[in-house]
């Protein structure tokens, strides 16, 4: 099979899915229904693909909404999708290694199935810096219900292009180590969304591969590799 760099990341990319995270939008909803958020809120979605989550946020709270994305096709699909929806949301092109934003500035931070893709201290550290002091971070992770042996961990790292796969306690340690407090960790239930597509109009083929060897993954480890959502305060 032809080699692409981060193969899977760039599937996302060219069908344009959104709420590609575990659980979908509608997992999302369900999440931030107990979070305090409003019209006099700053939000960031970091790693925000084709903005679903971001407009959500903008539609439904009337929040100050800013998106981040690496990814230029993405961002411009989600720039797409923000105009012809008439939201206000500011979409910005940048690492969430190295957000280009200022300190302490955000009341909110979600970022959904990113963190596990880059390298999580500095990630991590970065929300922590941005964000306001008493200001929460949600997070949603692919997480180990138990280790598995190398070859297998092997396979599912390098598959997606990871450096680690976490379990939640190593999860809630490495928020604990940033400064993150009161980190809870909540499991949910397979929650169905319907799928989003913004297609790009040329595919490259070998991605469709790329998406069969994604469902064969998910489908072999679907009893040891899910995912948690992870709540903390700065």
């Amino acid at each position: 099979m032809k080699q692409i760099k981060n193969s899977y990341l760039e599937l996302l990319a060219e069908l344009g899915i959104g709420g590609a995270h575990p659980g979908g939008i509608k997992l999302t909803e369900e999440i931030l229904k107990s979070e305090n958020i409003n019209s006099t809120c700053h939000v960031l979605d970091a790693g925000c693909g084709t903005g679903q989550t971001a407009a959500y946020l903008s539609q439904t709270f009337q929040a100050n909404v800013t998106a981040l994305d690496f990814n230029s096709t993405m961002v411009a699909k989600a720039k797409h999708r923000m105009k012809i929806n008439n939201l206000p949301v500011e979409i910005i092109e940048g690492s969430i290694e190295d957000i280009p934003l200022p300190n302490h500035h955000f009341d909110f931070i979600i970022s959904e199935s990113v963190i596990s893709f880059v390298n999580k201290p500095k990630a991590i550290s970065e929300i922590y810096r941005i964000l306001k002091n008493g200001g929460r971070f949600i997070a949603v992770e692919p997480t180990l219900n138990e280790r598995l042996d190398v070859t297998q961990e092997q396979e599912i790292m390098q598959f997606y292009g990871l450096d680690s796969l976490l379990m939640e306690k190593d999860w809630a340690e490495l928020l604990k180590q940033i400064g993150f407090k009161n980190i809870q960790i909540q499991h949910h239930t397979t929650i169905e969304s319907e799928p989003d597509f913004h297609y790009s109009n040329e595919i490259d083929p070998v991605l469709y591969d790329v998406m069969k060897k994604h469902l064969e993954i998910i489908s072999k480890y679907q009893e040891t590799f899910s995912y948690r959502v992870y709540t903390c305060t700065k």
